[in-house]
């Protein structure tokens, strides 16, 4: 990457966006990403390594999760005050630690521990590369999100295909060859770091076209807004994790695939989800973000009522479509909310992805335990009537 020419300048008098920033800063969310989806694609092998039950499965992703919710708002406070341009390869180099034990890990409490470590990787990445990517997005900051994101969800959905592929065949001590991955993004974040750093050491180009929203707002409805989009971020996350956690072990007892054809189909949903996710960004760029909230997570409705009725062939597609429609809500509640909170990049990001890691943790967990007592069927017809929370998106303030 030449960072040079990465640097935004500014041309008739507006900054223009980074554009090489910006693809570099996605590719290491997908790299981050891939290793993080590894832990849950390999759920089949682990329980049945471990002799373990669907809570202690739950467990996992909450250990994953929650150590990641609970640092990312500490981690967006700091750098708030102080930016730290190297963080992000720290915070690589937190993950690749991890993905080592991980492949080694001779018990479940290893197992747990390697989670723990990705998880703090994982917080320490998403608040600053939130504030790269609206560093680097030239005024357009719904897009910047969403490229970021979907570099992200892709990751997410190339996780299950390493299971299926390298890791379900050649066994757990594989994953060593993922570290591969963390390698390669932390030379990809170097140099994002040194962009970074000649950003701050560069006077802040004169706009004469605005690229940030001045919100009037009152404090007591930003507080009511802020808490309806972590409502919303409940509803999206409880929902996702009944999918992204339990979605094999739904296929494999309801129609008895192979362990292989529900990873692979686990990644046709995670894929949908990428690429549902670089929608929502632009239009709500152009159309306004709190219409993609709405639309999003209540226009999701109808299918997820559908999927625990479908059979074999429409599952599929029903998982694709929720995919699709539920994604492109994240990139749009992240801006919305940075624009209710002017000056708070960091924290609001971190606020924001921890809650959201959180959720999904806790869906994880929760859901875990609801699948033991009254099996995975009925947790997809529970989870069905999530996105009915939609509704309070028509509380929200116009702000675009």
């Amino acid at each position: 990457m030449a960072v040079g020419s990465a640097l935004s300048r500014e041309r008739h008098g507006r900054e223009v966006t980074a554009v090489a920033v910006l693809a570099g800063i996605s590719i290491s969310h997908l790299l981050n990403d891939t290793i993080q989806s590894l832990v849950p694609a390999i759920y089949p092998m682990l329980k049945e390594t471990f002799a373990l039950n669907f809570t202690q499965v739950g467990l996992m992703t909450l250990t994953l999760q929650v150590t990641a919710s609970l640092l990312q708002p500490l981690v967006g406070l700091y750098t708030d005050r102080r930016p730290t341009p190297y963080s992000l390869v720290a915070g690589m180099a937190v993950t690749l630690v991890g993905l080592l034990l991980l492949a080694g890990a001779p018990t479940f409490g290893v197992v747990l521990l390697a989670a723990g470590l990705m998880g703090v990787g994982s917080a320490v990445f998403h608040p600053e590369s939130s504030r790269v990517a609206r560093m680097a997005s030239g005024g357009r900051h719904g897009l910047a999100q969403s490229v970021f994101q979907v570099g992200g969800n892709f990751g997410s959905s190339l996780g299950p295909l390493l299971a299926a592929f390298l890791v379900v065949p050649h066994g757990q001590s594989s994953i060593a060859w993922c570290s591969l991955l963390a390698l390669v993004a932390m030379v990809v974040l170097w140099k994002i770091g040194d962009w970074y750093r000649l950003r701050h050491s560069s006077p802040p180009p004169v706009r004469t076209v605005r690229s940030d929203h001045h919100v009037h707002v009152s404090p007591q409805r930003v507080a009511w807004s802020l808490a309806i989009l972590g409502a919303l971020i409940f509803s999206k996350y409880f929902y996702l994790a009944s999918l992204s956690s339990y979605y094999t072990f739904y296929l494999i007892e309801k129609f008895h695939v192979s362990v292989r054809t529900s990873q692979i189909d686990l990644f046709v949903f995670l894929a949908a989800v990428a690429a549902g996710t670089i929608l929502g960004g632009p239009i709500g760029d152009r159309f306004g973000r709190k219409y993609v909230i709405w639309g999003s997570i209540l226009g999701v409705l109808p299918f997820t009522l559908l999927l625990p009725r479908a059979n074999l062939f429409w599952t599929p597609i029903l998982s694709i479509v929720i995919g699709l429609i539920l994604a492109s809500a994240f990139s749009a509640i992240v801006v919305y909310a940075q624009e209710l909170v002017p000056g708070r990049v960091g924290l609001i990001s971190g606020v924001f992805f921890g809650f959201a890691f959180g959720m999904g943790g806790l869906g994880a967990a929760v859901l875990g335990q609801l699948a033991d007592r009254i099996g995975v069927e009925a947790v997809y017809r529970v989870c069905a009537y999530l996105p009915l929370i939609g509704l309070l998106a028509a509380f929200l303030p116009d702000i675009d």
